[in-house]
């Protein structure tokens, strides 16, 4: 079954509240020092970057403040660059990307 217009959103909104779960009780160094927690950290962002495709342009307009550019950056690096992954940039995205964009989804959810 294709997805609908809404599934990204719904994808994206979960995957925020599992990577809510998942660093519960981590500061940025512990963090960078849990493979297993960093691993799925970056495969639910991975998700949230292929996701946020899906967002028509329009949408994306009504909230300038979101790095949209470096989100979907951030998915192709995953991707690409994994060699590359820097705990300190996902680290940044957790603790300042991921509200605002919470905050969006349930806004035009509605």
């Amino acid at each position: 079954m294709r997805p609908t217009s809404a599934d990204p959103l719904e994808h994206i909104t979960t995957a925020i509240s599992n990577i809510r779960k998942i660093v519960i009780g981590h500061t940025r160094e512990s963090f960078a020092n849990d493979l297993i927690v960093r691993l799925a950290v970056e495969r639910l962002l991975e998700l949230i970057s292929e996701a946020s495709r899906h967002i028509s342009a329009e949408a994306k307009a009504q909230e300038p403040s979101i790095h949209w550019r470096r989100l979907a950056d951030l998915g192709n690096r995953l991707r690409h660059a994994y060699h590359e992954t820097d705990a300190g940039l996902l680290w940044d995205m957790i603790e300042n990307d991921l509200e605002p964009l919470d905050k969006f989804l349930k806004r035009i959810a509605n």
